[in-house]
């Protein structure tokens, strides 16, 4: 279904987002329009932060960051930041926990390995993939930051298998929807529909969809809409998981505009707008595109003062304004292997590349390899074949 097809009705404010679900009775599962709607009020909120606990890490080997917050004098109260919990069952990874604000509380050597420690930590928790309720006959856990670097390995994590209930679902308003037949017959039948979801997608003023993200339809009411004539607001009682923080309007703001046609208009945000504006592109960027190779590309590298900086300069300069070639290292990774419109080898020329490597020379991805993430983004580079001019 072509989103611009749908972005137009007779009324003096514009059609701004769509309710999309996949039609269950056709034979090719074509996407089918449910509603256009002019406004949606609950589509930024900021992620709600999980009850704190209290978690020791049993027998830790601290790498990296970690490793600095285990050795300063004051490491009582050392920040850790958000950190991700891998549970393997000495074959392969069965289960996922993120550590949300970690902070250290207490240390002390390890009882059966004195070169190990013991760590009291508060975080809050959050369950994240893996059936597994329970520690494997043999497990291992591995240690991640935020930046997915590793973080170390320990023992055993006292306290990481605690039941937990789910987080409340948060609400979203559809205001000023025009619905169409299938979302009338949820509202004539709502608890029928209270396990099923849609899409909502974003529409930017040309009507192009700049993002997706998945609603539910547990509807916890319909009205008259608050903008007259036959239209409704309709509230869904669950909103979704990953909407953007309301810090990122301003990044969507600009989207709305049109897709970027300038360099560099991610550069005057901080980086959680950089972490935004690639998940932008990331949403442009939804089918895989035939690969070039060959050629020059240059890389603007005056604005890339952290991690999400490097990655939104590393698109554009490969793909244009706006464009797509990773959101992080694996993602990154990915691209090189091909299928998102450049492929190695080619040459990349990256000027400025001294405010990447003095901005990222703390930022360390693999410990045991000892590089900075500049170094390391140019290394793999180098290794998948790009001749890479630095400067």
């Amino acid at each position: 279904m072509q989103s611009k097809d749908h972005a137009v009705w007779d009324r003096i404010f514009p059609v701004k987002y769509l309710l999309v679900r996949e039609d269950e009775e056709g034979e090719d599962g074509e996407e089918q329009l449910w509603a256009r709607c002019a406004a949606v009020e609950g589509l930024f909120v900021g992620p709600v932060p999980p009850p704190r606990e209290v978690l020791t890490l049993r027998g830790y080997a601290p790498a990296g960051s970690s490793r600095d917050a285990m050795i300063r004098p004051e490491a009582a109260a050392g920040l850790l930041g958000d950190m991700l919990i891998e549970v393997s069952d000495g074959t392969q990874p069965v289960g996922w926990w993120e550590l949300v604000d970690a902070v250290v509380l207490a240390q002390h050597p390890c009882r059966t390995d004195p070169s190990l420690v013991d760590v009291v930590m508060g975080a809050g928790v959050k369950k994240l993939e893996g059936g597994v309720r329970t520690p494997p006959a043999s497990p291992r856990f591995e240690l991640f930051t935020g930046m997915n670097a590793t973080a170390g390995h320990c023992l055993a994590v006292e306290g990481l298998f605690t039941p937990r209930q789910d987080p409340a679902k948060i609400p979203m308003e559809l205001i000023g929807c025009e619905p169409t037949e299938p979302l009338l017959s949820v509202l004539r039948r709502p608890s029928r529909w209270e396990r099923a979801g849609a899409e909502l997608w974003t529409l930017d003023r040309t009507g192009r969809t700049m993002a997706r993200h998945f609603v539910g339809l547990g509807i916890d009411g319909a009205r008259p809409s608050v903008l007259g004539g036959a239209l409704i607001d309709i509230t869904l009682t669950d909103g979704g998981d990953n909407r953007p923080s309301p810090a990122t309007r301003t990044v969507w703001e600009s989207w709305y505009q049109g897709f970027p046609t300038a360099p560099n208009q991610w550069a005057p945000y901080a980086s959680q707008g950089r972490a935004e504006w690639l998940r932008l592109t990331l949403q442009a960027t939804r089918a895989r595109y035939p690969d070039r190779s060959g050629g020059v590309h240059h890389l603007d590298g005056r604005y890339i003062t952290d991690v999400p900086g490097l990655h939104c300069a590393l698109g554009e300069a490969l793909t244009g304004p706006g464009g797509y070639f990773g959101w992080g290292w694996d993602a990154f990774r990915d691209c090189l292997c091909g299928g998102f419109g450049v492929a190695p080898p080619f040459t990349l020329i990256w000027h400025d590349a001294g405010t990447a490597r003095r901005a990222l020379a703390d930022v360390v991805y693999d410990p045991e390899e000892g590089l900075s993430y500049f170094e390391e983004v140019v290394q793999t580079l180098e290794r998948s074949r790009v001749t890479v001019v630095l400067e």
